[in-house]
């Protein structure tokens, strides 16, 4: 797994794939093989692809933040910080269609990964942080 410097913030005390890694150790079911499953398609998706940690949650960034990872009892979300600005061919996202500017996708116990979809998602979004970092 890609690491990376710890951010600035006080969750800080080990670099980030190392709070990710414990993280997913410590839900010990059915979301910490989600996490780790959704973590494995994002950082498949593209080299530049950076693991945070911030808000004691998962981040993944790439020319800025492209998505979080957060569980929850019932579900693991996958919430993109621009998802209403990337397109989604494939329908992925299922939760937070009412705002502006985030979007997310809410995995539940026994859901399949459509990890090709996913990760066309991922390089989606990864192209509308390149395109607003060159504004």
């Amino acid at each position: 797994m890609k690491k990376n410097a710890p951010d600035n913030a006080k969750d800080n005390a080990a670099p980030a794939a190392e709070q990710i890694d414990a993280r997913i150790a410590e839900l010990n079911d059915w979301r910490g093989a989600m996490l780790t499953r959704l973590r494995t398609v994002i950082l498949a998706a593209d080299p530049g692809v950076v693991e945070e940690w911030k808000w004691s949650v998962p981040v993944w960034s790439h020319h800025g933040i492209l998505c979080t990872g957060e569980a929850y009892k019932q579900t693991v979300k996958m919430t993109f910080a621009k998802g209403a600005s990337v397109p989604d061919p494939a329908g992925l996202f299922n939760s937070s269609l009412d705002g502006n500017v985030r979007r997310a996708i809410d995995f539940r116990e026994g859901d399949t990964v459509n990890e090709k979809a996913l990760k066309a998602l991922i390089q989606a979004a990864i192209a509308v942080n390149k395109a607003a970092a060159k504004r």
